[in-house]
């Protein structure tokens, strides 16, 4: 981290120079932004960069709310908390997963797994704690109708546009740490996946404006994410405790159906129920105008279904191949068992070939008790 002792320098503007100072570099730049609030003349355009755009007075009953929109100001904003991710990825990995790392003294493969797993459980249990409180206060889970009524949502409270434009700069803050971190060839193409499906999603929430139906189906995917990642963490710490992975399972599943049955309620039966049925653009209805019209909704609940399903095979092959893994290893156990009990047995009948013991004296097959060699004296 910034201002720490290094073993070794590097040459100025080198990669591996930008490779282990990308932390400090991006402490510095935050760091930059925020001197400038200090500074009257640069503190506007530094708020840029820290705090929400686009922010309206939306009349109410108990006067003026503040509320904000999305616009292209919001990418200054990523900008900058795309540096904050990259400085707490960073913290998270020297001072926690280095030091677990040392003592475990796991292989190149198990090293960059468990540093994935470890990051993605800090991120997770972050993301679910923020999600669960901002849909709690919100009344999402209370009042599900407030997930379709008064769509489109083109108004956001200030907590739930914060918590998209976080999530957004996290996801696209992990792009540059694949270089950072110097992850395997053989990794990338399944990083590269699960970072652009999870672009896709948050980003196609917060622009076709369902940001409500977005959060609930984030805290379910973080949710069963959270246990997964924690179960991978105690399985490197120890190889025969694979407990965690059938709670996962169990959790799994249940969000799988959660999000299904969402889709259905949300865009089959919310949606084509919103009062507002011509095309506005200033009102910002286009989304609306859309999801009134069948054949665009059945499209996306049909697209949605099928993402669903490859999802669940995945998941089912993963559970196959480790139950037929589990299974072949304890038949090994058995054969080897079986193995080891026969070779004792015949042991056992190889020392009573010469005779048997009866009163504890050995006796020949004759009864007869067998004499001792007398040896002679040299």
């Amino acid at each position: 981290m910034a201002f720490r002792r290094r073993a070794k320098s590097h040459p100025l503007f080198s990669q591996e120079f930008l490779i282990h100072n990308h932390a400090d570099i991006g402490f510095c730049l935050v760091l930059s932004v925020l001197i400038a609030l200090m500074f009257e003349v640069t503190a506007k355009t530094a708020f840029l960069f820290i705090l929400p755009q686009y922010n309206v007075s939306v009349p109410t009953a108990d006067g003026e709310l503040v509320q904000y929109h999305y616009g292209l100001k919001d990418l200054v904003t990523i900008l900058f908390y795309i540096f904050i991710a990259i400085i707490l990825h960073a913290v998270v990995q020297e001072y926690a997963l280095d030091k677990i790392n040392r003592r475990l003294h796991l292989s190149k493969v198990k090293h960059s797994k468990f540093n994935e797993s470890g990051q993605l459980v800090a991120f997770h249990l972050t993301s679910v704690i923020w999600c669960l409180y901002v849909v709690v206060t919100e009344g999402y889970i209370s009042n599900p109708r407030t997930l379709w009524e008064n769509y489109p949502h083109v108004y956001l409270p200030f907590q739930v546009k914060f918590f998209y434009l976080c999530q957004l700069a996290y996801w696209l803050h992990a792009l540059p740490e694949l270089y950072f971190q110097k992850v395997r060839k053989e990794e990338i193409p399944r990083q590269l996946r699960c970072i652009a499906l999870y672009l896709v999603h948050i980003t196609g929430a917060y622009l076709l404006n369902l940001t409500r139906l977005g959060l609930i189906l984030l805290l379910l995917q973080y949710l069963a994410e959270l246990f997964f990642h924690m179960a991978r963490l105690v399985y490197f710490t120890d190889e025969n405790n694979e407990k965690l992975f059938n709670v996962w399972a169990v959790v799994f599943v249940v969000t799988r159906l959660f999000t299904l049955t969402l889709y259905i309620l949300v865009i089959g039966f919310g949606l084509p129920r919103v009062e507002s049925q011509a095309l506005d653009p200033e009102r910002g209805n286009l989304f609306s105008f859309l999801f009134n019209n069948i054949l665009f909704r059945m499209s996306v609940l049909l697209l949605v279904c099928l993402f669903q399903a490859s999802v669940m095979w995945r998941f089912i092959h993963f559970q196959l191949r480790r139950w037929r893994e589990y299974w072949n290893e304890q038949s090994s156990r058995k054969r080897v068992a079986a193995a080891t009990t026969g070779t004792k047995q015949q042991t056992k009948l190889l020392k009573r070939d010469s005779g048997y013991h009866e009163n504890g004296v050995v006796k020949a097959e004759n009864g007869t008790s067998p004499r001792t060699k007398k040896l002679k004296s040299p």
